[in-house]
């Protein structure tokens, strides 16, 4: 089975956010001088000199909200990088970000979670196979090593 869906942040969740972000702040864009920011828009690295800005996201409320679900004590906000401006969304089907080790967690259908794995980096179709084989398992984030940073979402393929 090939799973290869990474879900970027879903275009009217941007919208909102670049107004307010989900801890109710507004969004302060920067010119990104170096370049190399993990974009959750269009799930690349930012180029030197695009218009981006850090927000708050929270990714488990959002989906939660859309599932009719309550995520409980697991709602939880963090630090991710957006265009400042709407922006085309990802490039292509390649699975973003797999270039390093990360997390992935999984989550059952009632927003709770049921367990997480290291994933070395050129694994990750393994890792969401070996998620999905469990029933219980309705979404994946994948996140960074670094600080646990949410880079994308790959739900249950139907």
């Amino acid at each position: 089975m090939t799973i290869r869906r990474a879900h970027p942040i879903d275009p009217a969740a941007l919208k909102e956010l670049r107004t307010a972000d989900d801890a109710g702040r507004r969004m302060r864009p920067v010119t990104d001088e170096e370049g190399g920011a993990p974009l959750r828009c269009c799930l690349r690295r930012s180029a030197p000199g695009e218009r981006i800005a850090l927000v708050s996201y929270a990714p488990l409320r959002r989906w939660a909200a859309g599932t009719g679900v309550d995520p409980g004590a697991y709602d939880e906000q963090g630090p991710v990088f957006i265009h400042a401006e709407e922006c085309g969304g990802p490039d292509g089907d390649a699975l973003p970000f797999a270039n390093a080790h990360r997390t992935v967690r999984r989550y059952s259908a009632d927003g709770r979670i049921l367990g997480g794995r290291l994933v070395e980096s050129g694994a990750f179709e393994e890792a969401f196979t070996a998620a999905f084989a469990d029933p219980e398992v309705a979404l994946l984030h994948v996140r960074a090593v670094e600080y646990g940073c949410f880079l994308y979402e790959v739900r249950r393929p139907r």
